[in-house]
């Protein structure tokens, strides 16, 4: 009974303080909210290359939700892609490597040509190097589809935190 008692008292206390944390949702009132508003207002620069390509469509997808009237935001991309191999037999074979995507982004606003956001995001993947130069390429491929929408998910979400903070200090009219 004593053990039920501790356990009802640290659900109680546990709850208490989650409430009086302040949490607030990201996205609070939809499409209507402050990030929502800021989020609209981001034009995408074309990034080069495949890896560009993806991550530019994968930040598109993610931002379409939020369409704006007019760009007062730019968001400039800049990628490196690398793979390095790292799994070596004894006859110098490669049997693993790591595909890594980076990328340095500034979020640059219109009005004044102000950088008001320079950040990196990135993420890594491994891939087994199998017999077939088939199936390695097109492992290849689909770890960087994946890094690419990684990497975009990592961008939307320091943007969408920045839209919070920039909303707080200054209501988007």
């Amino acid at each position: 009974m004593k053990a039920m008692i501790a356990r009802f008292t640290v659900l109680v206390t546990v709850s208490a303080m989650l409430a009086a944390c302040n949490l607030r949702p990201l996205y609070a009132n939809g499409t209507t909210g402050v990030v929502a508003q800021q989020l609209g207002n981001v034009e995408i620069e074309p990034i080069a290359g495949k890896a560009g390509w993806l991550t530019r469509n994968a930040l598109k997808d993610q931002l379409e939700a939020f369409e704006g009237q007019q760009a007062k935001y730019r968001l400039i991309v800049a990628l490196e892609d690398k793979i390095a191999g790292f799994g070596v037999r004894s006859d110098d074979r490669i049997t693993r490597e790591r595909r890594t995507l980076r990328a340095r982004y500034q979020l640059v606003r219109l009005s004044d040509s102000a950088v008001v956001l320079d950040a990196t995001a990135g993420s890594d993947a491994g891939i087994d190097v199998v017999s077939s130069e088939y199936a390695t390429l097109a492992a290849e491929d689909t770890a960087l589809e994946n890094l690419a929408t990684r990497v975009a998910n990592q961008i939307v979400t320091r943007l969408s935190l920045f839209a919070r903070n920039e909303g707080a200090v200054s209501p988007v009219p």
